[in-house]
């Protein structure tokens, strides 16, 4: 597998931590992580016997492990620090920014920590937002909330430009909370600030409740997403059971991978039917959806359906508008759906009753769920713990249940899909009894 999970470094760390803890394993002192350290990417016995045979000749692909380091990069009462929040809202970006400055101001000593408000548009001059100097004070009581406290926005701005403010500002760590876009966002921050030879750190917190970035297990408010879809899929199961022939029909997000919808699907597991992005289906045929929605109405007098908004997308006219972001705007498949499947049970003479729920900025503009709000203040700290060391260009990562260091060059090189041979989908055709492929 060619993946260079090598990160890089703004050069030799020879401050020591202020954090004081200990090097020595068994003295039941906190210990700070050795530079050497590695998590491996594949946990399985046969590609570890593989390279240890040397039948590879090389060692076992792994990340670097994330944590505090004895020695820094930066000097803890000189550097400033900013932090940006961008793209989607999302459950747990006020618990990250809340962590970051109280893992700054309390266990570093940092005094100048900076938040630009509305994404990197606070970074274009034209744009006119203030800065927002960042105290304990200020952020102690924000992960009560939803949002962001420094609000977002969506769309490219001039790379050039942005790092200008950095350097005025003297900014010598930047800290990027966001999902696909806000990282790519980072990475051409970082090609600049290389290109000019400065010496500022990127470093960024994985945010989506798409759970899609490449390389990363897991990340933040996903969990507290797909627990509040929980809710519609009861409410569509309540109002499915309520009438002869009731459809509950929810639309969940997840643009290109259905991770919400399965996950969601499989928690509370009175969902019939998922459609993701990932698996084709079609409507019409023997082997179709509504051929046998038709089925289960017969057999069980009711039936609920989840679909993720970028599931069939290649049945609806494709869409020509593009978001501010770059992403071509889906074509709503909730509405098409609910179209299609009364005027199908209708021409079949079933008489139906269709609910149909669509939660979807409900789910991610909710405070954190306290899983959520331990994962961010773990994310965010160990980011801190990154970024003080002088590590640039990467992003905090979850691997195999270990926090861990992963180059943003790699984890935007692709999207993170629900594998249709993996577990979680196995898992929800078990959960649902749909047909594995609609053929």
């Amino acid at each position: 597998m060619h993946i260079d999970l090598s990160i890089e470094r703004l050069g030799p760390a020879k401050i020591k931590s202020p954090l004081k803890l200990s090097h020595v394993f068994g003295d039941k002192m906190v210990n700070y992580v050795p530079d050497g350290e590695r998590v491996l990417y594949d946990t399985s016995l046969n590609t570890c016997k593989t390279c240890i045979e040397g039948k590879t000749k090389e060692e076992p692909l792994s990340f670097e492990k994330a944590g505090p380091r004895e020695l820094l990069y930066f000097d803890s009462s000189k550097v400033r620090v900013g932090m940006v929040t961008c793209g989607g809202l999302c459950p747990g970006i006020n618990n990250v920014i809340r962590a970051l400055v109280m893992e700054l101001y309390y266990r570093y000593g940092v005094r100048h920590i900076h938040g630009f408000r509305y994404g990197f548009a606070g970074l274009a001059p034209e744009c006119g937002y203030d800065v927002v100097d960042l105290t304990p004070n200020k952020v102690k009581d924000i992960h009560h909330d939803g949002g962001s406290f420094l609000g977002s926005s969506r769309g490219a701005r001039d790379p050039e430009t942005m790092v200008d403010t950095l350097e005025r500002m003297g900014i010598g760590i930047l800290f990027t909370i966001g999902g696909d876009g806000t990282q790519r966002g980072a990475l051409a921050l970082h090609k600049e600030i290389m290109k000019r030879k400065l010496k500022i750190a990127i470093i960024g917190v994985p945010k989506t409740i798409d759970n899609d970035i490449l390389l990363v297990e897991k990340t933040f408010g996903f969990d507290t997403a797909f627990s509040i879809a929980i809710q519609a899929i009861r409410a569509a199961h309540t109002e499915a059971e309520g009438y002869p022939n009731g459809v509950g029909l929810v639309k969940l997000m997840g643009r290109h991978s259905g991770y919400i919808a399965s996950a969601a699907a499989v928690a509370e597991a009175d969902v019939n039917c998922v459609l993701i992005p990932e698996i084709p289906f079609r409507m019409d045929g023997e082997k179709g959806l509504l051929s046998w929605l038709e089925g289960r109405l017969k057999e069980r007098g009711h039936a609920v359906i989840v679909t993720a908004e970028g599931a069939g997308q290649d049945l609806m006219a494709p869409g020509a508008e593009r978001d501010p972001s770059g992403n071509i705007r889906l074509q709503d498949i909730g509405m098409f759906l609910k179209h299609e499947i009364s005027k199908g049970l209708n021409e079949a003479g079933v008489q139906h009753s269709l609910k149909y729920i669509d939660p979807s900025y409900i789910i991610r503009s909710t405070a954190a769920n306290p899983n959520d709000s331990l994962f961010c203040t773990n994310l965010a700290q160990n980011a801190v713990h990154a970024g003080m060391s002088g590590r640039t260009g990467m992003l905090v990562g979850l691997w195999n249940n270990i926090f861990t260091h992963v180059p943003i060059r790699e984890a935007v090189a692709g999207r993170k899909t629900v594998d249709p041979e993996g577990e979680l989908w196995r898992s929800v055709l078990e959960s649902t009894g749909q047909p594995p492929v609609w053929q």
